[in-house]
């Protein structure tokens, strides 16, 4: 079986449905070979079980009625609530979480008959960029075992890269989509701050968090967004917004024919801190840009510098409030409570159930919110996030897209980053703008370096998915990169 899209499965499986059998054993072989190389899964699900919801799909195919993803196996971040299925967020303190309720993103996915085929790994909470803050064990890049997969998606990211998964979901706070999709090949999505609802997401900083997809391809992306993005009246940030077309419609236009757009470089995303492979990368699709009617302007916005701290500060003290509801009285961790005081439980709970990171920002966020601190570093975050914004849309009323290299390195190595956590908080310089403004932004791959993924970042104007998506699907038309298939898994697939 050679299937290398989410598209190309579900096509084959209406043409066929007695693929859907053939196509879950493919996969499930796959994860046989390559699982104990990459760990990409916390909570794998039972193939008998993934079976018995295939025939359910089954039926439904055959009668007709099926659903737009009839066929497809998506994996999910383990930070989004599933129903009677493990939900940990890679921590300590939620090992033993099974939620009595899926999130709004999982009922729309089962609702056009998408199969759930398990839980992926992360950061813990999704605080990290590389998937090595994971309470259980780090995941590794299927293009290097000696690499990270970028995180904090990094389970879901490799999941899809490996044929482990027709395509997955993750969280994005401040990259955590875009940054492994970059450093394995994928496409990675996050919509618009409310474009898809956060029902059953386990918050990490409320006002950034969006759900998105993770694909090999755009259209993909494109078909995914079209079942989870909509109005949700359990989330009171979701918007309700209709588009004259789906998103897949756009994303199709955009791979048939030439797409005229103003594109802008701001100055600053290329400068310090951006690896020489990654900017000679970056001048060299920019220049297929341009051969293909993509006008290119660079421009400078010296604000963008203070985006990373603006974006960690606010981050951290929005992490410090949402976790104080893990005290391990209601639900998660649990200790012997006999002879002690509220405290010396609330402070052994955490302190067993929450890894170094995770403490690391709470200490961090309680800080900046405290009274003597609040004004001075919080509340000038937040003011600042404002100005950003403000400069942000104001260039996107006169330009289409703003791209930029979507992470300013190559794939890190193993416990390279993760011993110095302002290197490992550095590569998300170009990732944190997006959810600081509340634009969509995109990351598809852009070039191989040294036999790894490069990703370009792609940041239009907010619920402008729709012109993200066609520009996206044309300049993946003409770099013609996609579907990438690491070497772990290319005997396996072609």
């Amino acid at each position: 079986m050679r299937i290398l899209t989410l598209l190309d499965i579900i096509k084959e499986v209406r043409n066929d449905p007695k693929l859907l059998f053939e196509y879950i054993e493919y996969t499930y072989d796959i994860i046989n070979k390559v699982e104990d190389k990459v760990r990409a899964y916390i909570t794998l699900r039972d193939k008998e079980h993934v079976l018995r919801d295939a025939k359910r799909v089954y039926d439904k195919l055959i009668k007709g009625r099926a659903g737009r993803l009839a066929g497809a196996l998506i994996a999910v971040k383990d930070n989004i609530s599933t129903k009677g299925l493990r939900t940990t967020c890679a921590s300590r303190i939620l090992e033993d979480y099974v939620p009595p309720y899926d999130a709004t993103v999982i009922e729309r996915l089962k609702s056009e008959d998408a199969i759930i085929i398990g839980k992926t790994n992360m950061d813990e909470f999704a605080m990290g960029s590389t998937t090595e803050n994971s309470a259980f064990f780090p995941t590794k890049n299927p293009w290097d075992l000696n690499r990270v997969p970028g995180g904090s998606s990094g389970g879901s990211a490799t999941a899809t890269a490996a044929f482990e998964a027709s395509a997955a979901l993750g969280s994005d706070t401040g990259g955590s989509i875009r940054a492994p999709a970059s450093f394995t090949g994928c496409v990675g999505l996050k919509p618009t701050y409310g474009l898809v609802s956060r029902y059953g997401l386990i918050a990490y900083a409320s006002s950034m968090d969006q759900i998105g997809p993770i694909t090999r391809t755009v259209k993909d992306a494109a078909l995914i967004l079209d079942v989870i993005a909509g109005p949700d009246s359990r989330d009171a940030t979701s918007i309700d917004i209709s588009f004259p077309k789906t998103f897949l419609e756009y994303a199709e236009e955009g791979s048939r024919g030439s797409v005229k757009a103003k594109l802008v470089v701001i100055e600053e995303m290329v400068g310090e801190g951006i690896e020489r492979p990654i900017y000679t990368s970056f001048i060299r699709v920019i220049r297929h840009l341009e051969a293909n009617e993509l006008n290119v302007t660079w421009i400078s916005k010296p604000i963008v510098k203070y985006a990373l701290p603006t974006y960690y500060i606010i981050a951290m003290a929005e992490a410090s409030s949402n976790l104080a509801r893990y005290d391990g009285l209601r639900y998660g961790l649990h200790v012997g409570v006999e002879g002690k005081s509220w405290y010396e439980v609330f402070a052994e709970v955490r302190s067993r159930g929450f890894g170094k990171e995770v403490k690391r920002r709470i200490l961090l966020g309680t800080y900046v919110l405290s009274a003597g601190y609040y004004q001075a570093y919080y509340l000038r975050a937040s003011k600042v996030r404002r100005l950003i914004r403000d400069v942000l849309v104001s260039l996107l009323k006169t330009y289409d897209c703003i791209i930029s290299p979507t992470m300013p390195v190559l794939p890190p190595k193993l416990g390279e980053r993760i011993v110095d956590p302002l290197k490992l908080y550095a590569i998300d310089v170009n990732t944190v703008l997006a959810n600081l403004a509340g634009i969509p932004a995109i990351s598809i791959p852009s070039d191989l370096v040294n036999g790894l993924p490069v990703g370009l970042q792609v940041m239009c104007d907010e619920l402008r998915e729709n012109l993200l998506l066609k520009i996206s699907s044309y300049v993946e038309s003409f770099l013609k990169i996609t579907p990438l298939v690491p070497p772990l898994v290319r005997g396996y697939v072609i």
